[in-house]
């Protein structure tokens, strides 16, 4: 949780705003002002990350949110090997 911590403090427009040893859950603003809500849940007990990034307004973000968790992903497994 800490490396995916400081991935999330390196991205841009991105704060951390409740975080538990468990649990942490951001805010990142689009270019346009928009806020997506970004969500994780380590669960222990089955070695297992679960992820969670979605638009709170509009029906279609053109896959920055999609996008947005596979960076993440994508740096989590290059930074843990």
């Amino acid at each position: 949780m800490a490396e995916l911590e400081n991935i999330l403090r390196s991205l841009p427009r991105t704060t951390i705003v409740e975080r538990r040893p468990d649990y942490l859950r951001a805010e990142a603003r689009t270019l346009l002002g928009f806020v997506d809500d970004v969500e994780f849940f380590l669960d222990a007990s089955k070695n297992l990350l679960h992820m969670r990034s979605a638009s709170r307004v509009g029906y279609w973000d053109l896959g920055v949110n999609r996008k947005r968790l596979e960076m993440i992903r994508s740096e989590l497994r290059r930074r843990l090997g």
